[in-house]
């Protein structure tokens, strides 16, 4: 019984030991990574334009709803929809505007995105701004994933809010309720600055 009982110990040390390098070593690696793979798409997609692999339009916009009550609004200046990719809208001056409970309304805006016809997600690269009128986000990238209930945003955050700011690495960020997870890529500590 008392061998039986060390492996059991054996092994949850070994998972708990892969659990913490993978918590603090290869997630914030992940993270970090994920700007120079937007960077790299936007590449090969300025060489499939310019190739004329694509249809291009101008003005484009998009409606919507999410959770049976809730519209949406997908605008751009610029939109190319590559041959290959047909679900696949990329944007550039690309504007989101989410109708939420209560009235409110979250204007989302950035130089380059990606829009999924099918899924309604939104990935936004940058000088990424999102404001609800009290609270205004600003980051070089923002993923509003439609089956997530908060959008992620990362890569030089800067929250300005009626209570206080606050820089980070990441927020995870509910428009809906205006909680906010925040994380930094290392081990450095979040700047915030919060106001009574």
């Amino acid at each position: 019984m008392r061998k039986k009982q060390k492996n059991i110990q054996f092994t949850l040390a070994l998972i708990g030991l892969f659990l913490i390098i993978g918590t603090y070593f290869y997630y914030p690696s992940m993270n970090k990574n994920k700007s120079l793979n937007n960077k790299v798409e936007t590449k090969d997609i300025t060489k499939q334009i310019e190739d004329e692999q694509t249809t291009t339009f101008k003005n484009m916009e998009y409606r919507g709803v999410y959770d049976f009550d809730k519209s949406f609004k997908v605008k751009s200046e610029e939109a190319y929809i590559l041959f290959e990719e047909p679900d696949l809208v990329y944007m550039t001056n690309m504007h989101v505007i989410l109708y939420l409970s209560k009235g409110r309304i979250v204007n989302i805006f950035s130089n380059k995105g990606i829009y999924n016809k099918v899924t309604y997600d939104c990935f936004f690269t940058e000088n990424v701004r999102a404001t609800d009128g009290g609270t205004t986000i600003l980051a070089d990238n923002m993923d509003l994933v439609a089956t997530k209930n908060f959008a992620q945003i990362y890569n030089n955050v800067k929250l300005n809010n009626v209570t206080g700011n606050l820089q980070a690495d990441q927020i995870d960020y509910d428009f809906e309720t205006k909680n906010f997870k925040v994380s930094m890529y290392n081990d450095q500590r979040i700047k915030m600055k919060v106001i009574k």
